[in-house]
């Protein structure tokens, strides 16, 4: 019986999970065996096969909590009920390099570890920590991810992570009901997209609810605005500060960014408002109190549904999507995830990666809801609606024309640490919108330091 070690209890209740198919092996005798395949243990619909490991005990860490941590579970229940393996999730502090590195010290490292950061991966590999995946591992990520997916969770070459996990962070949900009532349809453009705000607002509803007190969110519309407005190739020079963030495509990113947050009557709150709003309340006040809500959109990716859940609104009926307004040529299309990445050198650990690569474990979680995989082999009708199945499906469509989440790529004292760097100065930004030079020479100033360091 696996053991899991929790900080905190769902509070809401997710959708059955289906039932997986698992095909037979041998000539259908019960009592006649290849020893060989009782030892690797048996393939299962996808063809992925994983060992026999009675008695061996996994450890696996990740900065998860309720529904997040409870629908992985039953993945983690799905590897023991295969394998006789005995897993122990044990959720991580953030940041998760630090918690790491405490339990390597004290002789105690996870087996697998999911890592929020490519930059997170470079610094486990590079102090020595993390293992690269056996070949299984390697056959799995080459049948079900694309290249860009693969090569996300590369070190100078060396395959160390499976990205299990995916986000799509170039969405903005909105409350159907304030939409219908004030005329508005779903804005094609960046300046449709402040024209239908202004129509909403004229209708007595604050336009966008904004979580400002997050600071990672607001990183994620700069990210989104820059991507579109400046290009694929900026956006992968800035993120390696190849460029200054006193370049003038940053100016013009904070300029355009400026226009929504330069308007009060924009923002649910005004900036006020917006700084002590914390994610989770961003997303339930905009779909909460009737037809008055507190918000009437709110921007971030598809785990949004999962907030959406605690509230009576139905996704796809009261509460419905669509993709970040472009404001240059091409709509941008941002991502993040969670990679997993060994720190043991065990047979447990190898063969959870190579189950966290295959379509069988996505499908487990896909169908709870709240969660999102690269894993181009996953059935969309894991999915338990038809939003989720059409978010899914853009991000695989992307192939490789995605952009993983600049501030995960960065040092994590500039681009991941709360109350610092690019967080900080993007909540200081919302306060000022009008000083944009002002907020280039701070986030120069951070970077530089980063960076050196």
């Amino acid at each position: 019986m696996r053991t899991t070690l929790r900080t905190g209890k769902a509070a809401v209740a997710f959708a059955a999970i289906t039932a997986l198919a698992l095909t037979g092996c041998g000539d259908g005798d019960g009592d006649s065996k290849d020893p060989e395949e009782t030892k690797r243990g048996a393939p299962t619909a996808s063809g992925v096969e994983l060992p026999r490991l009675d008695g061996e005990k996994i450890q696996v860490s990740a900065v998860w909590s309720g529904p997040e941590q409870e629908n992985f579970d039953k993945v983690l229940t799905e590897f023991e009920k295969r394998t006789g393996a005995e897993v122990t999730f044990v959720p991580a502090q953030d940041p998760i390099v630090n918690f790491i590195g405490t339990k390597i010290a004290g002789g105690s490292p996870p087996d697998v570890a999911l890592l929020p950061q490519p930059g997170a991966i470079r610094q486990a590999v590079e102090r020595k920590w993390a293992k690269p995946v056996g070949a299984a591992t390697k056959a799995q990520l080459a049948k079900n991810y694309s290249p860009g997916w693969q090569r996300t969770g590369q070190v100078d070459g060396e395959q160390y992570g499976v990205y299990y996990k995916a986000a799509n962070k170039s969405l903005i949900w909105y409350n159907n009901t304030v939409f219908e009532n004030a005329g508005a349809k779903e804005p094609k453009t960046w300046q449709e997209f402040l024209a239908t705000a202004e129509t909403i607002s004229a209708s007595g509803v604050p336009p966008v609810s904004v979580a400002g007190a997050d600071g990672w969110t607001l990183t994620d519309w700069f990210e989104n605005v820059y991507l579109s407005q400046a290009g694929p190739e900026k956006y992968d020079r800035l993120a390696r500060h190849e460029i200054k963030w006193t370049d003038p495509s940053v100016r013009d990113a904070l300029t355009t960014l400026g226009e929504l947050f330069g308007k009060p009557e924009l923002i649910a709150g005004g900036a006020s408002g917006a700084l002590q709003t914390e994610f989770p309340a961003s997303v339930t006040q905009t779909f909460t109190g009737g037809d008055q809500p507190k918000g009437a959109m709110v921007f971030e990716g598809d785990f949004v549904s999962v907030n959406i859940a605690q509230t009576d609104a139905k996704i796809g009926e009261d509460a419905r999507v669509f993709p970040f307004p472009p404001v240059g040529a091409e709509p941008p299309v941002v991502t993040g995830g969670d990679a997993a990445v060994a720190f043991k050198d065990s047979e447990g650990a190898q063969a959870l990666l190579t189950f966290l690569a295959s379509p069988d474990a996505a499908a487990i979680q896909a169908a709870a809801g709240g969660f999102l995989s690269p894993n181009k082999s996953l059935d969309l009708s894991a999915y338990p609606n038809d939003v989720l199945r059409s978010i899914a499906k853009s991000l695989i469509d992307a192939g490789d024309d995605f952009r993983f989440d600049m501030s995960d790529q960065m040092p994590q004292s500039f681009g991941g640490t709360p109350g610092k760097g690019f967080w900080n100065t993007l909540q200081d930004f919302l306060k000022n919108p009008k000083d944009v030079a002002g907020a280039q020479r701070e986030l120069e100033r951070d970077a530089a330091k980063a960076y050196q360091g």
